[in-house]
Order: structure tokens, then sequence, then C-alpha cells
């Protein structure tokens, strides 16, 4: 087996967000990992909007999983520190920014009461068309899974 220089390794590591898990459920091709608390959520700065340092039970579903992984085995898992901005952004940011800028602008037409709920209602198709997206999504927010020693 090739040795891998560690300056590779850790140029990999610092490109990628990683989350320690346990498997919780395997069916087919997929694999559930329950997450456990992460110190890595210390250190980001987007912690205060992510949501995932604060919630208690979480859960990611991984596809197409090439390794042999057992029940309650303890892994790794990694996503690209790119798509997690954007993933934050599709989720957080620009949902806010959608909200704003309909509100501004309503209420330049409308009275401040109609600008807020109007400002409300364009949210319910941007969240409708991301769900629909849901399948492009998980093809394109790869998560990779990674045996951890028990040691």
């Amino acid at each position: 087996m090739e040795d891998i220089p560690t300056d590779r390794i850790t140029a990999i590591a610092r490109s990628m967000v990683q989350h320690d898990g346990i498997v919780s459920k395997i069916s087919n091709n997929k694999v559930t990992v329950a997450l456990k608390g992460n110190i890595n959520c210390d250190a980001c700065n987007a912690k205060a909007i992510c949501g995932a340092s604060e919630a208690s039970t979480k859960e990611i579903e991984v596809q197409d999983v090439s390794q042999s992984l057992g029940l309650n085995e303890n892994v790794t898992v990694l996503l690209k520190k790119s798509l997690a901005l954007r993933a934050v952004f599709l989720a957080y940011v620009f949902p806010f920014m959608l909200l704003l800028s309909t509100l501004l602008i309503a209420s330049y037409y409308y009275e401040e009461w109609v600008a807020g709920l109007l400002a409300l209602v364009v949210l319910i198709p941007y969240f409708i068309i991301l769900y629909a997206l849901r399948n492009t999504f998980k093809k394109e927010f790869k998560i990779s899974i990674l045996k951890t020693s028990n040691l």
C-alpha cells in the first residue's frame, strides 16, 4: 500500500468538513449515520446559523457506500467545505435575502402588514422548489464515509 504524504493529508482535511458518527442503520445501499457532537463546530464561522451544533439528534443518510460497515461502527462523515457553504447559502442566506428584498420592494407599493405577509409567502415556493430538487441535491452534495479505528 502506498504512503500518502502528510502534507497532502493535511490539505485534504482542511478542504473537508468532518463529523464523527456511529452507523445506526443499514439497508440496501444506504447507510444512516447518527452524528456525535463535533469539536469542529466550535471553530466554524457559520455555527450560529448552521443549526448542526445545536440539534440534539442528527442523522445523515449516505448512499452507495463501497465499504463494508457494521451497525454501531465508528465512522467519520466527510463533505467538501465548498459544498457545505453552498448548502448554508441555499438553506439560510438566500431565503433571508429573498425575504428582505421582497419586504423592501413590497413595502413601497403596499401597506406594511401586506408587505410582511407577501415576504413570508414568497418563501413557500422557494422551499417547495428546494424540496422538489432534493434528489438532485443528494447527487450533488456527495457525502463520504470513512471507517475510524476504535481506539
